[in-house]
């Protein structure tokens, strides 16, 4: 029986592929003759962390028999004898006599086995310890590691060699799956081969060297995870990236991807390595998940869109958020589902919900099915090249503006007070040929609260900006539809920029008015016209 085979894809600013500095141990400073690392009295700190590295050669060690758990050597007379004994100066004898009394089992340990927890020996070049990141603080990128994984390798073998699941076997990952490797948009680079950080890779760490993907890197990465899906060598994805960012860019996805093959997608709230981190017991969920096969309908299929993997829950990309920094700190927004079952736990991988929303090969937004061209704030704007994949500049910007009440300036609700969505309207097009606005207001209908913020609204979308309504933060309700504005539905104002960008992208921008600000009978039909294929695909994905 031939493993499914999963394409690991590797995203930016991913806390689940970062690791914490590695800091020099004090078997390593004691060594150099360094200050030790302290408790907080003062006394030199009990442990040294241990770190997953690899031998350089094999090596003989003598394990204590019975060390394993603080009760096995009360079931010692379950147990075959140990290989043989140690004497006080660690002598080694097969039997067990008057010297030779410490049961003790013999192995060696070879490079081949894999990583093992090691303490950290490094030193800085100028032979000092190593702190943090950087060899000091705020130090520039040519004097700081890396602290994130350059792909999913590490992250994949680390889970196998060092993870065990609740019946205490390892190999979570390889026992059940074959994974390939990609790099798209990863959060590491080698520099030393002319990667560049900010354009090649987008790290998060160290602070001072944050890095964040822009708007033109969307068409790298549909273009990349349509290839990698099309390729009759993949079954499924895992996608990995930031935990604040991931439920934009698998929304995303779950629009664009023409694929009926699976997508999950993992992110973690702590480092991989940190106590308690997260991030490996979801991927391996994820891994479970996918070759359970319960996302599949008769034609083998994917039902789900794509999904997101986290502490045991399986969330549609279309309502997962992330609410707080913590392990569980997802919801399903929308107060409409969302949750579509479970993986890891008990019960294993389960399905409960369907979402009827569509998605990925069911989606009107799909790479396939968009056009070549769409029109633009200036006229017509190319969207894909000759060969149909997306054209980075073509990428629609999409600005969020936000309304609360009390926000009147005075009684005549003069819609020139609204200085931020006039200078929207005067700078989008500045940035992109394709633009548009979603408009966070009352919760739930999406209105907003000024009449002065609706007038102005009202003269964008006359002036060719799509601007979608919705209601504040996590609605649960629907945004009504009124006026030439696209209901939002139940969307985060989040979540309503990515399908609104991606809309653009099918329909373009909307007929402009001579007079945006009077807008003849015909105009108003005109946009009226326009927005309805807005509207129908904000209410079905």
């Amino acid at each position: 029986m031939q493993k499914m085979r999963i394409a690991h894809v590797a995203g930016p600013n991913a806390t689940i592929t970062n690791a914490p500095p590695l800091v020099t141990s004090n078997k390593a400073r004691a060594k150099a003759g360094l200050p030790l690392l302290t408790d907080d009295a003062g006394a030199p700190s009990r442990f040294d962390p241990l770190r997953a590295q690899r031998l350089a050669a094999p090596v003989e060690v003598f394990i204590a028999a019975y060390s394993a758990h603080p009760m096995e050597e009360d079931a010692a007379d379950l147990y075959a004898p140990p290989d043989g004994y140690l004497d006080e100066a660690g002598h080694f004898a097969p039997v067990a006599d008057g010297a030779h009394t410490k049961p003790v089992y013999r192995v060696t340990l070879d490079p081949a086995d894999g990583l093992y927890p090691l303490p950290y020996m490094g030193l800085q070049a100028d032979g000092s310890a190593w702190e943090s990141d950087g060899t000091s603080p705020f130090a520039p990128r040519e004097k700081s590691r890396q602290p994130f994984f350059p792909d999913g390798q590490r992250l994949i073998e680390e889970i196998d060699r060092l993870g065990v699941d609740s019946t205490g076997i390892g190999n979570n990952v390889s026992n059940h799956a074959e994974i390939s490797y990609f790099r798209v948009l990863p959060s590491a680079g080698y520099t030393k081969q002319g990667e560049v950080s900010g354009k090649d890779f987008f790290p998060y760490r160290p602070a001072h060297l944050n890095f964040s993907p822009p708007r033109s890197s969307l068409a790298t990465a549909t273009n990349d995870v349509q290839r990698i899906m099309d390729s009759a060598d993949v079954d499924a994805m895992i996608w990995t990236q930031g935990s604040p960012r991931i439920e934009e860019t698998s929304y995303w996805f779950s629009l664009l991807i023409d694929t009926v093959k699976p997508i999950c997608a993992n992110a973690s709230q702590r480092y991989t390595g940190q106590i308690s981190n997260d991030g490996p017991k979801n991927v391996a969920d994820s891994v479970e998940w996918l070759t359970s096969g319960v996302w599949a309908d008769e034609q083998g299929r994917n039902m789900l869109g794509a999904v997101m993997a986290q502490d045991q829950r399986v969330y549609a990309a279309r309502e997962v958020v992330k609410v707080d920094a913590r392990p569980g700190g997802y919801d399903a927004a929308g107060g409409h589902g969302g949750i579509l079952g479970g993986a890891g736990g008990v019960a294993g991988s389960v399905l409960r919900y369907i979402p009827a929303m569509k998605h990925t090969w069911k989606s009107d937004l799909r790479l396939s099915q968009l056009p070549t061209h769409v029109p633009g704030h200036a006229g017509p704007v190319q969207i894909k090249d000759a060969e149909g994949w997306l054209l980075p500049d073509a990428i629609p910007k999409v600005a969020i503006t936000k309304d609360s009440s009390y926000s009147e300036e005075g009684f005549d609700s003069d819609p020139d007070q609204e200085v931020d969505v006039i200078a929207l309207i005067e700078k989008l097009p500045g940035f992109a040929p394709l633009c548009g606005l979603v408009s966070e207001g009352l919760n739930p209908y999406g209105k907003p609260a000024s009449s002065a913020r609706n007038a102005i609204l009202r003269r964008a979308a006359f002036s060719g900006f799509p601007v979608v309504n919705v209601g504040r933060g996590n609605t649960e309700g629907f945004a009504l539809a009124g006026g030439p504005f696209i209901a939002g539905s139940n969307l985060t104002a989040v979540k309503a920029r990515i399908l609104l960008m991606a809309c653009i992208l099918k329909f373009g921008m909307l007929p402009k008015a001579a007079n945006p600000k009077a807008p003849t009978p015909a105009e108003v039909a005109a946009v009226m016209a326009a927005l309805k294929p807005f509207q129908q695909v904000f209410d079905t994905h």
